[in-house]
């Protein structure tokens, strides 16, 4: 059985994980009745840990705003989570603009920790190695972040000053719907309500953002994220490629996903029908056409260059030097 500093300090761990906890869900996740969780509270508060006291049908217990606990108590699983996932986030590049925040923040979980778990937790992290070397990403700055979040989530329009790909600068107002994580870079997606057409922005390529008076109403359809890969697929680059497939959606979608192609579909198709091989359009738009011959080549499907000539020309000279490799002894 627990002891009861033991339980003092599950309860200071439920009151840190935010919102009011009534007395009724308190003692049941701690095993005690509720007289007991309010000699609890009491310990907390001879302790200086700033417990309020919520009335009400709904009240309860919370910890007041702005209040952080000193210790850091982490079991060995917790810790390994969240060191894992400082260090897969900074490979990923999906850190804010404070290049040494996960460095930092690292630095100071292990000082807390316990020797015996910040042992064990460096013995992994040394015998740790990657397939692929950490990417080179520009990244968000934080407040930008922070504050576009608050506007997706309360609706309210928000000013922001862009810098686009080649260098324009400009301020636009826009009706975020959500932020998207895509490939190692963040991504707001939404309505440009100037000119009524749907727009995705870089984070880290926004210098300033403020929100400003009013609310909005996010439209029914494509969620966020689906909302960035189908902008990807339909970007104006420097090359326009048609193609029609023959396979499966699965099997062309395994090498041409959604942020990189479109698929011409007449009809919403059911889940046995997306099985089915049929000749398919398929649309992309990119700035290089080196690596497509190849993806074609893996697909292995039947397929027609429609558009543009370079291409076709480019998959005749990797059959021909394919070819040529198998010819030699």
């Amino acid at each position: 059985m627990p002891r009861p500093t033991g339980r003092v300090l599950t309860l200071l761990e439920l009151l840190q994980s935010g919102g009011t906890r009534t007395v009724a869900e308190l003692a049941d996740r701690l095993g005690v009745q509720g007289r007991t969780v309010r000699r609890y509270v009491d310990q907390l508060i001879d302790l200086d840990v700033p417990v309020e006291s919520v009335r009400g049908r709904y009240g309860g217990y919370r910890l007041a705003p702005g209040y952080r606990l000193p210790p850091l108590m982490l079991s060995d699983d917790e810790a390994l989570a969240v060191l894992l996932g400082l260090v897969a986030g900074r490979r990923a590049g999906l850190t804010t603009a404070a290049h040494t925040a996960s460095e930092t923040a690292s630095a100071k979980i292990r000082r807390v920790l316990p020797r015996h778990v910040t042992s064990r937790l460096a013995t992994l992290l040394e015998a740790l190695a990657f397939t692929d070397q950490p990417a080179e990403f520009d990244t968000p700055d934080a407040e930008v972040l922070l504050t576009i979040a608050d506007a997706v989530r309360h609706r309210r329009p928000v000013s922001i000053r862009y810098t686009d790909r080649c260098g324009r600068r400009s301020e636009r107002t826009l009706h975020a719907y959500g932020i998207v994580a895509h490939a190692g870079r963040w991504y707001v997606t939404g309505t440009d309500p100037e000119i009524g057409e749907d727009r995705t922005f870089r984070l880290d390529r926004i210098a300033d953002a403020r929100t400003l008076p009013g609310s909005f109403e996010a439209p029914v359809g494509p969620d966020p994220a689906q909302r960035v890969l189908s902008g990807f697929a339909t970007a104006e680059y420097r090359h326009e490629v048609t193609l029609r497939i023959h396979g499966t959606v699965e099997q062309i979608r395994a090498h041409l996903p959604a942020g990189v192609a479109s698929l011409e579909e007449h009809e919403p198709m059911a889940d046995k029908d997306r099985a089915t091989e049929r000749w398919l359009r398929v649309e992309l738009r990119m700035e290089r056409l080196d690596w497509l011959p190849p993806a074609l080549a893996s697909l292995d499907r039947p397929f027609v260059i429609e558009r543009p000539d370079e291409l076709r020309d480019l998959v005749i000279a990797l059959a021909e030097r394919l070819a040529s490799y198998a010819r030699k002894a």
